[in-house]
């Protein structure tokens, strides 16, 4: 098993379940919600009994009401696909930033294959083609594969969302993991809902970018293209960042909730099961 999650973690994890927004029609038995009737305990509708109809759902309370038979549906429960679009550009390396965005990817990742759902792991198209898992068994080969990425160049979130949109599947669910210092970011959020599935955003943040603590001349050079760029900080010019800073998060988390995603806010040394337990819980991820 990878070092990703602790074993307590895990355990905690398997008695939550990814919440959907949305009704799914799936292809396989599952634990989610259907826009099918089925055999599940949560009551959806009746109607009327005909022959050949299951005589144990026949509604006896309400024969006795109205001497007419009637018998009770309940609703199906279907397979969730999800996808889990993981940013793993040069700047993710810095800070942990990859290190708390796989941990993320390994929790919800495994949140879905313990429920008998299926995931689809996607990156960048030139870094990697999408990776499929399916099942209980698959959940150390998904450990294993992001235990092995390393941060490197750039990411076109919006290339991703692109390839991501063009595979074949039901709607199901879609979880962005990235830094989003990519101008490319804001066309991919805007796009992702076109598969009618849930959307979540976790923004994944290092405090030393929010709030830099370093005054003075620096050389400050771009991760992903290589660029150098002088810079001088005085307290003014620091006060002023943050407050651009400040704005952009306000900006980010408006977009992705004005296109009917969930947004969520994760520093990179923040604790994974505060972010998972609680956090995941208060923005509706789980339930």
């Amino acid at each position: 098993m990878s070092e990703l999650l602790d074993p307590r973690l895990l355990t905690q994890l398997e008695r939550l379940q990814l919440r959907t927004r949305r009704r799914l029609a799936g292809r396989f038995a599952g634990e989610h919600r259907s826009t099918r009737f089925g055999n599940s305990l949560d009551f959806a509708d009746q109607r009327e009994y005909h022959p050949g109809d299951d005589y144990r759902r026949i509604d006896y309370a309400v024969y006795a009401r109205t001497g007419q038979l009637f018998v009770r549906l309940f609703e199906a429960e279907d397979d969730l696909h999800l996808r889990i679009l993981l940013d793993v550009s040069a700047s993710m390396g810095h800070y942990d930033k990859l290190q708390q965005a796989k941990r993320l990817a390994a929790a919800v990742g495994f949140l879905a294959l313990t429920r008998r759902d299926s995931i689809t792991l996607h990156l960048e198209p030139s870094v990697r083609p999408p990776q499929r898992f399916s099942g209980r068994h698959a959940v150390n080969a998904l450990f294993r594969t992001l235990d092995g990425l390393q941060p490197a160049g750039s990411t076109d979130l919006r290339s991703a969302a692109g390839d991501l949109l063009a595979r074949p599947g039901p709607a199901g669910a879609t979880v962005v993991i990235s830094d989003l210092l990519t101008p490319s970011w804001e066309p991919a959020i805007d796009r992702l809902p076109a598969r009618g599935g849930d959307v979540t955003v976790l923004h994944v943040l290092a405090g030393e970018e929010i709030s830099p603590t370093i005054i003075g001349d620096l050389d400050v050079v771009d991760a992903e293209s290589g660029e150098h760029v002088p810079v001088s900080l005085s307290h003014d010019s620091v006060k002023t960042y943050r407050e651009v800073v400040d704005r952009w998060l306000l900006e980010a988390a408006a977009r992705c909730r004005s296109r009917g995603a969930a947004y969520q806010q994760v520093m990179a040394d923040e604790p994974i099961e505060d972010v998972v337990l609680k956090g995941w819980r208060e923005h509706g991820v789980v339930r």
